[in-house]
């Protein structure tokens, strides 16, 4: 079987981000300055690959981290199994020390494998697996397809590779992230490999300030 590359980063900077903010799933944010560098870096260092397709979620802040290569002329679909996991009542908003304490729970949970749990109003990590297995189903069966490029969100990242590398999602967190962070797996024989984790090189001449929630 002919490989499959699959390029997988995290959109660009936001304010959200800047501030330390949830966005999850609600929030629909655009790029700040920081963020449309970072877009236009990945893009001048990853621009000679011969995309076949490009896949987002819903959310603007993936569709505006893409632009220069759709731009270019490479089709693009939008998948909601790609958007990032709904944090509920704590999207949009300054966090409290209660929310730290939640959170501190909330991972506390997901390590001893109790993949349902959830906050109030949010989804659980077993729900984000669901959804992204029905978007990379459709993503996989695209034969003719042997580049593609994908621009998600920091724990939907997380969730998504442990799933593909078939690791079970207390150890999601190995995987780290920043904005316009790339990993690029290569698919082949029903197996996904690893062979560029969390590269952020391309940003090396621009100031970062990711944030990695």
């Amino acid at each position: 079987m002919n490989a499959k590359h699959i390029y997988i980063i995290r959109h660009g900077e936001t304010d959200f981000n800047k501030k330390g903010f949830v966005q999850g799933s609600s929030i629909d944010s655009n790029l700040n300055g920081l963020g449309k560098l970072q877009a236009n870096a990945f893009f001048s260092k990853y621009n000679h690959i011969a995309f076949d397709k490009i896949y987002t979620s819903k959310l603007k802040r993936t569709h505006q981290t893409v632009q220069p290569f759709v731009a270019s002329g490479i089709p693009i679909d939008t998948h909601y199994g790609l958007n990032e996991i709904s944090w509920g009542e704590k999207e949009g908003r300054e966090l409290t020390e209660q929310d730290e304490i939640n959170y501190i729970k909330l991972l506390s949970e997901w390590n001893n494998g109790n993949y349902d749990y959830k906050l109030e109003g949010a989804e659980s990590p077993q729900e984000v697996v669901k959804r992204q297995k029905e978007a990379f189903e459709l993503i996989l069966q695209q034969s003719d397809e042997k580049n593609i490029l994908i621009c998600t969100h920091g724990r939907a990242m997380k969730i998504l590779i442990s799933t593909l590398m078939d690791e079970p999602l207390c150890k999601m967190n190995q995987y780290e992230h920043s904005n316009l962070a790339l990993y690029h797996i290569i698919y082949q024989n029903n197996r996904f490999r690893i062979v560029q984790a969390n590269d952020i090189r391309h940003l090396n001449h621009i100031t970062k300030k990711a944030h990695a929630y």
